[in-house]
């Protein structure tokens, strides 16, 4: 049996399984959350995922990105593994630049309701054009 077989017979086999546990763990990704161990402390966390994906709702080519998070924390705080699963869920999705932003900004705040937000996506040049989209969120009532 040649590579190219081989290859064959190891992609078919893998396309007739059940998902693996990693694809069933990022189709099922949520935010989750735990209590703040500092709440009443002003701090800020900052996360960067330089792994992001998704497609282009119009060509279906892929997109990358580097999505940073910066918030400060209320009372809850994000888990940073269930936030990588989140994240990942996005690399099939048929999604715009600005959409992803703006959805990943929503899911955050609903999730753990920070003081404050900002997200950036950087996504990566493609046919000569780079974007970069920029959101922030404040709790009510408090000023930047």
């Amino acid at each position: 049996m040649n590579y190219s077989e081989t290859n064959h017979e190891i992609s078919q086999e893998f396309s007739t399984q059940e998902p693996l546990y990693g694809e069933r763990n990022i189709s099922e990704g949520e935010l989750i959350t735990f209590p703040n161990p500092r709440v009443g402390r002003r701090y800020e966390v900052n996360i960067t995922l330089p792994e992001f994906t998704c497609k282009c709702p119009f060509s279906g080519y892929p997109d990358f990105a580097t999505i940073d998070v910066k918030y400060v924390p209320n009372e809850r705080v994000v888990e940073l593994k269930a936030l990588k699963l989140y994240i990942n869920s996005y690399r099939d999705r048929y999604i715009s630049h600005e959409e992803s932003a703006n959805q990943i900004l929503d899911d955050f705040v609903a999730a753990c309701d920070p003081l404050e937000v900002k997200i950036k996506a950087n996504f990566y040049p493609r046919g000569n054009v780079h974007t970069t989209v920029e959101i922030e969120h404040y709790k009510e009532n408090l000023e930047k």
